[in-house]
Protein backbone atom coordinates (compact mmCIF):
# COMPACT_ATOMS: atom_id res chain seq x y z
CA UNK A 1 0.00 0.00 0.00
CA UNK A 2 2.25 2.06 0.67
CA UNK A 3 4.26 1.69 -2.37
CA UNK A 4 1.26 2.41 -4.18
CA UNK A 5 0.54 5.95 -2.26
CA UNK A 6 3.80 6.88 -2.63
CA UNK A 7 3.40 6.56 -6.93
CA UNK A 8 0.44 8.84 -6.52
CA UNK A 9 2.61 11.18 -4.54
CA UNK A 10 5.26 11.41 -7.16
CA UNK A 11 2.49 11.37 -9.73
CA UNK A 12 0.89 14.26 -8.45
CA UNK A 13 4.40 16.28 -7.55
CA UNK A 14 5.52 15.84 -11.65
CA UNK A 15 1.87 16.83 -12.71
CA UNK A 16 2.14 19.99 -10.92
CA UNK A 17 5.65 20.73 -11.83
CA UNK A 18 4.90 20.22 -15.65
CA UNK A 19 2.02 22.55 -14.99
CA UNK A 20 3.90 25.28 -13.39
CA UNK A 21 6.69 24.59 -15.56
CA UNK A 22 4.49 25.39 -18.97
CA UNK A 23 3.04 28.66 -17.30
CA UNK A 24 6.00 30.92 -17.96
CA UNK A 25 9.84 30.82 -17.39
CA UNK A 26 10.84 33.29 -14.12
CA UNK A 27 13.72 35.86 -14.47
CA UNK A 28 15.78 36.99 -11.43
CA UNK A 29 14.29 39.78 -10.01
CA UNK A 30 10.54 38.25 -10.92
CA UNK A 31 7.78 37.55 -8.22
CA UNK A 32 6.46 34.60 -8.01
CA UNK A 33 2.15 34.64 -7.48
CA UNK A 34 1.01 32.97 -4.32
CA UNK A 35 -1.92 30.77 -3.84
CA UNK A 36 -4.39 32.30 -1.39
CA UNK A 37 -6.73 29.98 0.93
CA UNK A 38 -9.30 31.16 -1.63
CA UNK A 39 -7.39 29.06 -4.25
CA UNK A 40 -6.40 26.07 -2.19
CA UNK A 41 -7.44 22.92 -3.53
CA UNK A 42 -8.35 19.73 -1.41
CA UNK A 43 -7.07 16.60 -2.60
CA UNK A 44 -7.97 13.41 -1.03
CA UNK A 45 -4.99 11.79 0.67
CA UNK A 46 -2.72 10.01 -1.41
CA UNK A 47 -3.22 6.72 0.86
CA UNK A 48 -6.59 6.88 1.25
CA UNK A 49 -6.66 7.32 -3.07
CA UNK A 50 -4.02 4.10 -3.01
CA UNK A 51 -6.28 1.73 -0.51
CA UNK A 52 -9.41 2.61 -2.89
CA UNK A 53 -7.58 1.46 -6.13
CA UNK A 54 -6.49 -1.68 -4.16
CA UNK A 55 -10.29 -2.27 -3.41
CA UNK A 56 -11.89 -1.57 -6.55
CA UNK A 57 -9.17 -3.97 -8.09
CA UNK A 58 -7.17 -1.90 -9.98
CA UNK A 59 -4.11 -2.69 -7.88
CA UNK A 60 -2.93 -6.72 -7.48
CA UNK A 61 -1.48 -7.74 -4.26
CA UNK A 62 1.75 -8.94 -4.47
CA UNK A 63 4.03 -10.62 -1.68
CA UNK A 64 7.58 -10.28 -1.93
CA UNK A 65 9.60 -13.79 -1.46
CA UNK A 66 12.00 -12.14 -0.06
CA UNK A 67 12.46 -9.29 2.01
Amino acid sequence: MSGQARRVLNDRIVETSLREAEIEEYGVFDEIEEKTPEQYEEKEKVTTEAIAQFLSGNIPWRRRKSF
